[in-house]
């Protein structure tokens, strides 16, 4: 999954996006509202982490501002821990959940694994498709009862696809969601990914759509 995080904190900002990338998920950091407002127009992300207290424009500007514009990204607003009118205007400006400040990082992660199940309809921390299951708090997957080992990037990229079964996915696409803004994102890699994937998961598990792209999903 990739998620954008606006958060001007220089400390706590960079600090989280190192704590999610360990947890799988590929991150671009906005350090101010402007800035995250341009990035969240964009058709790349599942999910925004968006403070409130933003410099150059307030992230209720910019979460009233995506509404407007039919965004409907979910949206984790942090606010400060007494400020309770702030919290109801995030709601009512379109915010999906809140967490105050300060926070565990591991009520953020919880948070938004409820956020992203909510978005895909998964009704647990469970993925399950073509015979695979996936679990996102051990970040492990189970094939024919067996755990298949998988490095950080084979797991971003199976599971962006076990949340797309049967859907054409383009490199790019893939590679959207597999890597943050500054990571090495060659999509020429995607080809190496897939080849290993086909055989830790099973070759008919991934199938080619030429000049499109991938699909998950064992023929019926």
């Amino acid at each position: 999954m990739r998620i954008l995080l606006v958060e001007d904190d220089a400390a706590l900002g960079p600090e989280l996006k190192t704590s999610l990338a360990k947890h799988g998920y590929a991150v671009d950091l906005a350090v101010n509202g402007i800035d995250g407002e341009i990035m969240g127009k964009e058709d790349i992300y599942d999910l925004v982490v968006l403070d409130l207290g933003l410099p150059d424009r307030s992230g209720l500007d910019v979460l009233r501002n995506w509404r407007a514009a039919k965004n409907n990204i979910p949206v984790l607003v942090l606010t400060a821990r007494s400020a309770w009118q702030e919290r109801v205007d995030g709601f009512d400006a379109g915010a999906d959940d809140y967490l105050p400040k300060p926070f565990h990082t591991e009520e953020l992660l919880a948070r938004m694994t409820s956020l992203l199940r909510r978005a895909n309809q998964q009704i647990s921390a469970q993925l399950e498709a073509s015979g695979l299951t996936l679990d996102e708090n051990t970040q492990s997957v189970i094939r024919e009862g067996v755990e298949v080992a998988l490095t950080g990037t084979e797991f971003r990229l199976l599971r962006y696809m076990m949340h797309n079964p049967g859907r054409v996915l383009s490199k790019l696409q893939l590679v959207e969601h597999m890597y943050d803004d500054c990571a090495e994102n060659d999509s020429n890699v995607v080809e190496a990914y897939i080849k290993m994937l086909r055989k830790k998961i099973g070759r008919e598990m991934i199938s080619t759509k030429r000049g499109q792209g991938y699909v998950f999903g064992a023929p019926r």
